[in-house]
């Protein structure tokens, strides 16, 4: 018996462009709750991996990690309250929040907090490098997980995305000026080069958009009553 090489071809991913109310009301939510959860630990988990390679992180984290050295609060800590912060500016975006932006706001900082607490930083460079890599491929993965729940984007990507859509510019480039802002404010905030800002920081903002894409299809819950909108990351 002979099996073809070529499976079929997936179907373009469709998001939910709706409210709170209607992503509840769509329907698997046995699924959906659970992945978002899964998704939003492992974010954390991901971030905890890239701070305690000491070889870079992502560009958010950059100024949180340097907001930390002015107020007594972890780097979760801080995650969580520059979450809801962030959060604000949806207000004039009329961005559409959901389950999963509340959630994001807490979870993402709890986890990278256990994390670091548990994952020790270690002194080889080989296992340096082997916790910014895993942190990086983690962070794709639970990107799509979350996102591919349907139930609302995370603050940082609401941000990214009503800025898109109010000001006309593309994703790509709203992103990337979001992101060298915060680098920025974080080396003005005292941000270190190397263990902050290094190769984990350009890894990372080279690889998680085509990772995140290329996870993706495999983790979008199909659900009828999606609309179909451009797919973001959050960071």
């Amino acid at each position: 018996m002979t099996s073809s090489t070529t499976g079929p071809s997936r179907p373009a991913v469709q998001l939910l462009d709706v409210g709170p109310v209607t992503q509840l009301r769509a329907g698997r939510l046995g699924r959906r709750l659970p992945q978002l959860l899964v998704g939003l630990v492992l974010y954390g988990v991901s971030l905890g991996f890239m701070v305690q390679g000491a070889l870079g992180v992502a560009p958010w984290d950059v100024m949180h990690l340097a907001i930390t050295r002015f107020v007594p609060l972890t780097l979760g800590q801080v995650v969580v309250v520059a979450s809801f912060v962030v959060l604000l500016a949806w207000i004039p975006l009329r961005e559409k929040p959901g389950v999963g932006t509340v959630a994001n706001a807490f979870l993402v900082g709890l986890s990278a907090d256990a994390t670091l607490a548990l994952v020790p930083e270690p002194d080889a460079l080989a296992w340096r490098l082997l916790l910014v890599g895993a942190g990086v491929v983690l962070n794709g993965v639970a990107t799509a997980l979350y996102i591919g729940a349907q139930l609302g984007r995370g603050p940082r990507d609401g941000l990214m995305t009503g800025l898109a859509r109010r000001t006309g510019a593309s994703l790509r480039l709203v992103r990337t000026l979001l992101e060298v802002a915060v680098v920025v404010v974080g080396l003005l905030l005292g941000g270190r080069f190397g263990a902050e800002l290094g190769v984990g920081t350009v890894l990372y903002a080279l690889a998680i958009g085509p990772l995140a894409q290329a996870f993706l299809p495999y983790a979008v819950v199909d659900l009828p009553a999606a609309a179909p909108v451009e797919p973001s990351v959050d960071g």
